[in-house]
């Protein structure tokens, strides 16, 4: 088995966060930190719950100590972990368990996103699952007090995902693909 092309793996990530997240403006608020550069992209090739629980660790703790205006927000890609949305879904738990015993409950949050992702009350095709669709599996780490000043500026942003939804599913499954997300095919393999 070739190792991962780890630049290639962040270059997929970064696309998909310019051409879906800002370029369909799923998220209004990723525009500013991206354009900032205040998003810090770690990788880690972890593929053991426990490995991916340090690195969850290490990165709460790190984005705490850190000043908002240098790092606002850190996605923590796991490329090797979890091949299946469901190891994802029950390993979360355990994602915000830590984050209570780190003492970042109310100040951090974690978003998931995964290749597979789907919402259990919507059909496997929905193409509204593609609201929390990235690459490769990732942990999103946001600040709390980032995310109310965004929700404050918005208006109507509790309206945010239901646009969302509306849009991906005019969109369908087709107009997802054609953006051209995803693993790219081969050279992400050394």
């Amino acid at each position: 088995m070739n190792p991962l092309d780890e630049d290639r793996v962040l270059q997929d990530m970064t696309g998909w966060l310019e051409r879906a997240v800002i370029g369909l403006n799923l998220c209004p608020f990723a525009k500013a930190v991206h354009v900032k550069k205040q998003i810090y992209w770690q990788l880690s090739l972890a593929t053991q719950e426990g490995d991916v629980l340090d690195a969850l660790r290490q990165e709460l703790t790190a984005l705490a100590a850190a000043s908002a205006t240098e790092r606002d927000t850190t996605v923590l890609v796991l490329p090797l972990a979890w091949p299946e949305f469901l190891e994802m879904h029950a390993f979360l738990p355990r994602a915000e368990r830590t984050l209570r015993q780190l003492g970042f409950e109310g100040a951090l949050q974690i978003a998931p996103f995964h290749p597979r992702f789907e919402f259990f009350d919507a059909p496997p095709d929905d193409p509204g699952h593609k609201v929390n669709r990235a690459p490769y599996p990732a942990l999103h780490l946001l600040r709390e007090d980032s995310i109310e000043r965004a929700v404050a500026a918005f208006p109507e942003a509790e309206a945010i995902f239901e646009r969302n939804l509306a849009l991906l599913r005019e969109m369908g499954n087709a107009g997802w693909q054609a953006l051209g997300l995803g693993p790219s095919s081969g050279p992400h393999l050394r």
